[in-house]
C-alpha cells in the first residue's frame, strides 16, 4: 500500500510547526497525533488521536492509560500503546535525572509534587525511597522502588530500606507509598516483620 502524499505532507507540516513553536503551536489532538506518527507509519493517525482524547480526556490521560485500554482504540494496534508508555516513562526518568543534585526536597509541598508526578499514574501499590544528601538534594540514582504490590496493598521490610540507604551513603531518606484506590486506611499487619506505610516521611 502506497503512502498517500497528503498524509506525508501533513506529518511534515506538524513536525515543522512543532520545531518552530513547540507543543504550544499544536492543538491537543495534534500533539497526540504527532506522537503517533513516530510509531505508526503510512497511515492517517488523526482519527486515532481524536479517539484517544475522547476516551482519556487529555494527553496525561492518554499517557497514563493502561496498555490494554489503549489497545481498545480501533487501528492503534499493539506497538503504539507500548510506544506511548515508553514516552511517558522516558519523561519520568528525564525529570528524575533533572532534579538529581539540584532540587532541594526540604518541605512537604516539594515532596508532594515530586511523588505525585512519580506515583500518581500507577494502578498498583508500590513502595519507593528517595535518598538525599546533607542538603536535602536528591543524590544520583536517588530513587529506588523497593516493592511492588497489588491494587490494594504492598509490603516492605525496614531492614531493606536501611541497607539501601547505607549502601548509597544517604544522609536522609524519604519513603513514599501510594493508594491507587483512594482509600488511605492502613493495611492490616499479617506478619510481624513487614512494615506498611501510607505517607512520605524523612
Amino acid at each position: 500500500m502506497s503512502f498517500p502524499p497528503s498524509h506525508a505532507g501533513h506529518r511534515s507540516r506538524l513536525r515543522e510547526r512543532f520545531v518552530k513553536g513547540g507543543f504550544d503551536a499544536l492543538a491537543d489532538y495534534e500533539t497526540v497525533e504527532l506522537l503517533l506518527t513516530l510509531c505508526i507509519p503510512r497511515r492517517d493517525v488523526k482519527p486515532m488521536a481524536k479517539a484517544l482524547l475522547a476516551k482519556f480526556g487529555n494527553l496525561r490521560g492518554v499517557l497514563d492509560a493502561p496498555v490494554e485500554e489503549l489497545q481498545s482504540i480501533p487501528g492503534l494496534g499493539v506497538v503504539a500503546p507500548v510506544a506511548l508508555r515508553i514516552v511517558r516513562d522516558t519523561a519520568t526518568l528525564y525529570l528524575q535525572q533533572s532534579v538529581e543534585g539540584r532540587t532541594v526536597l526540604d518541605n512537604v509541598e516539594k515532596l508532594e509534587d515530586f511523588w505525585r508526578a512519580r506515583l500518581g499514574p500507577l494502578r498498583h501499590e508500590v513502595f519507593e525511597v528517595a535518598y538525599l544528601d546533607h542538603h536535602y538534594q536528591l543524590i544520583e540514582d536517588g530513587v529506588e522502588r523497593l516493592e511492588e504490590g497489588t491494587v490494594a496493598e504492598t509490603a516492605v521490610y525496614p531492614r531493606k530500606v536501611m541497607e539501601s540507604a547505607l549502601r548509597r551513603q544517604a544522609a536522609h531518606i524519604v519513603v513514599a507509598h501510594n493508594h491507587p484506590t483512594g482509600d488511605t486506611t492502613p493495611s492490616a499487619h499479617r506478619h510481624a516483620p513487614p512494615h506498611r506505610s501510607s505517607r512520605a516521611r524523612d
